[in-house]
């Protein structure tokens, strides 16, 4: 039956290719077998084993005002002891490790589920960065952290006008 729906491969009238070769249909196929393949092979690396389901990477906002760098992480389900915040030259490191364990125990059998995970993400600051005043806060599951900028580096911007020919 399956046979019939691909031309390439009918005996009567259609195209026909011998099994040494490989029609231009089937090569087409494959490389797009091969293109996805390449994509998710390359989102699975992101990915952390929790338990049954599977979590991404944490969800991370930069903003950038005037005065301060923001940096917002979801991370939910984690507290502040679970994560660690480092700045080492121009660049902020968040990691951290989930770990769950679920024990239940009933009259003919005793179930203890355990899980363990890391991550890690790092943002490429901006110079001027002021390192004693960076500050990180830690509730209900999201992580802020306020990177205000040094004196000199506000006052090295320069609006520039623009001219119509």
């Amino acid at each position: 039956m399956t046979h019939e729906i691909m031309p390439w491969r009918r005996k009567k009238g259609g195209l026909s290719f011998p099994l040494g070769d490989q029609s231009p249909f089937v090569a087409l196929h494959q490389r797009m077998n091969d293109l996805f393949d390449d994509f998710f092979g390359e989102f699975d690396a992101g990915l952390s084993r929790y338990g049954s389901r599977f979590m991404t990477m944490p969800s991370i906002d930069v903003s950038e005002t005037d005065d301060d760098v923001r940096v917002t992480a979801d991370l939910p389900g984690m507290d502040e002891k679970d994560v660690q915040v480092v700045l080492e030259n121009d660049i902020l490191t968040i990691k951290g490790e989930k770990k769950q364990e679920h024990e239940e125990k009933k009259q003919n059998y005793h179930m203890v589920e355990r899980s363990y995970g890391q991550f890690q993400r790092e943002i490429s600051l901006p110079a001027g960065v002021d390192r004693e005043k960076i500050k990180a806060t830690f509730k209900k599951g999201v992580l802020k952290v306020v990177l205000p900028k040094t004196p000199e580096s506000k006052s090295t911007q320069k609006r520039i006008a623009i001219s119509s020919e």
